[in-house]
């Protein structure tokens, strides 16, 4: 039983370095050769798992082999526009001021509901508000509105004093307080405590999150009862 186990958390870890390896794509959208290896891959790992007769270096090395092809594919693909159409494919436009191609859908094949559905799920619920609706190599549908369908912006409506956003500083997770946040931050402990003493709060630990935002502000949320008991236990 511990071979076993030792066996599968191995196989386990070259499955995750495999993934790692080939880039943080994988975990997102999928292009056709990146499916392809990444089946393969789970298919090629779990025949060890399940048989202890058979070596473990047998799932191994063809994943080592997968992880090293689909590297040099990539970097191939790099390099030249054919491997790339060949690996991965063009996009299709589909739809083109507000007027579906059909020819292109059936060479496709995906219908008309599979159309509708894609670009309802993109915010749009009329095709002739379609300036251009493009098929992405990895199957998603990417719409471009026309002008007067599109959401109005900043600059449309002419705002001025608009608040910035931008991603906030964690300072203080969990009563433990992110030393390099604060300093993304651009701001010192001192100045935190200070901040947290005007608050009435004088032990960090008491703090679920703390967070700065762009524009200098402090959202603090305290820990409840309940957890504050159970980590002073």
């Amino acid at each position: 039983m511990l071979v076993l186990v030792v066996r599968t958390l191995i196989l386990y870890g070259m499955v995750i370095i495999a993934m790692r390896i080939m880039g943080k794509r994988q975990l997102g959208e999928l292009q056709p050769s990146e499916l392809v290896v990444a089946i393969m891959i789970s298919d090629l790992a779990s025949v060890p798992m399940q048989a202890i007769d058979i070596p473990l270096l047998s799932g191994i090395i063809p994943v080592l082999t997968l992880i090293v092809a689909e590297v040099m594919m990539s970097y191939l693909s790099l390099k030249s526009k054919n491997v790339r159409k060949f690996l991965s494919g063009e996009p299709s436009i589909v739809i083109y001021d507000g007027h579906i191609n059909e020819k292109e859908l059936a060479r496709l094949r995906f219908n008309i509901n599979d159309l509708l559905e894609e670009l309802r799920l993109n915010s749009c619920h009329d095709v002739s508000d379609v300036e251009v609706a493009v098929v992405e190599t990895s199957g998603k549908l990417s719409v471009i509105p026309k002008d007067k369908a599109r959401t109005a912006t900043v600059e449309d409506l002419k705002l001025y004093n608009v608040r910035h956003d931008g991603l906030p500083c964690t300072i203080v997770s969990d009563g433990t307080l992110n030393e390099h946040e604060l300093k993304r931050a651009q701001k010192d402990y001192k100045w935190f405590e200070n901040e947290i003493k005007k608050r009435g709060i004088s032990d960090i630990k008491d703090i679920f999150i703390a967070s700065l935002d762009a524009e200098d502000e402090l959202f603090i949320q305290l820990k409840s009862e309940k957890d504050k008991k159970e980590h002073n236990k």
